[in-house]
């Protein structure tokens, strides 16, 4: 019980650290947040399961934030990666572009958006995270099937859940890298929404990024990294997103 109580109360503390970290200016922040000591990541092959699924998403304001293939038309990615800042507006879905199979300037398919649905409620400028912090891209074309869709499930992980966070850091921009060997801190409630903290080494650039569960029918989407801290990264539980970015809906 004082285990469980400890890992709760870490979990608090890492989403308490992001609400404020959001809030602080750029320079009162490490230079790559969410990094920390121990920076296992390594480079995996975008061209190979479950990578392939994995994309960048480029804007053309030249930010640039990570999504996962949910459906052969249909990407997932962070909410607050279309929010402009010097406009205070949500991006337009023409001025998005999605790729797939990237590495060094190189990739295998393209794809404009066509419109896209974020969680009910997001607030762009908002300095805390949100549970709505989620956006569903409508693809202007299908992906074809030889990439197979990350499925999404519905489930609170429990703390020590191993998962892996691939995407495309702010240091290594032009190649996908990926934490495999990491795990779910822990879960909460801030301001009654949900949140996981979790120990995957990723940075600026790796928001949108799915928090991958190796079950026994192959990987799965069991979250959406959010945001980089100090001490550790948070990320949505699939809860708050599944129903409404599930194909068809």
């Amino acid at each position: 019980m004082t285990r469980r109580l400890g890992q709760r109360r870490l979990a608090v503390l890492a989403s308490v650290y992001l609400a404020f970290a959001l809030q602080a200016a750029a320079a009162d922040l490490p230079l790559l947040p969410g990094i920390g000591s121990a920076d296992r990541r390594i480079a995996v092959d975008p061209t190979e399961r479950p990578w392939n699924a994995i994309a960048k998403v480029q804007t053309n304001i030249g930010t640039r934030c990570t999504g996962a293939l949910i459906a052969p038309d249909t990407v997932l990615t962070a909410a607050h990666c279309l929010y402009n800042r010097r406009t205070r507006a949500m991006l337009q879905a023409g001025s998005l572009h999605v790729l797939f199979g990237y590495e060094r300037g190189a990739y295998r398919w393209h794809r404009t958006v066509t419109r896209y649905t974020v969680g009910a409620g997001f607030e762009g400028g908002a300095a805390r995270p949100q549970a709505s912090d989620w956006a569903r891209l409508q693809l202007s074309e299908p992906i074809p099937a030889s990439v197979a869709p990350l499925p999404v499930v519905a489930a609170i992980p429990p703390p020590g859940t191993p998962i892996a966070l691939p995407g495309y850091n702010q240091d290594r921009a032009q190649i996908l890298m990926a934490d495999v060997s990491c795990r779910v801190l822990g879960n909460t409630e801030l301001l009654g929404q949900p949140f996981l903290a979790h120990d995957c080494a990723a940075t600026r650039g790796t928001s949108g990024g799915p928090l991958l569960f190796d079950r026994s029918g192959g990987w799965a989407v069991i979250g959406l990294n959010i945001g980089a801290g100090r001490a550790s990264n948070v990320a949505l539980p699939a809860t708050a997103f599944a129903s409404a970015t599930s194909a068809g809906s």
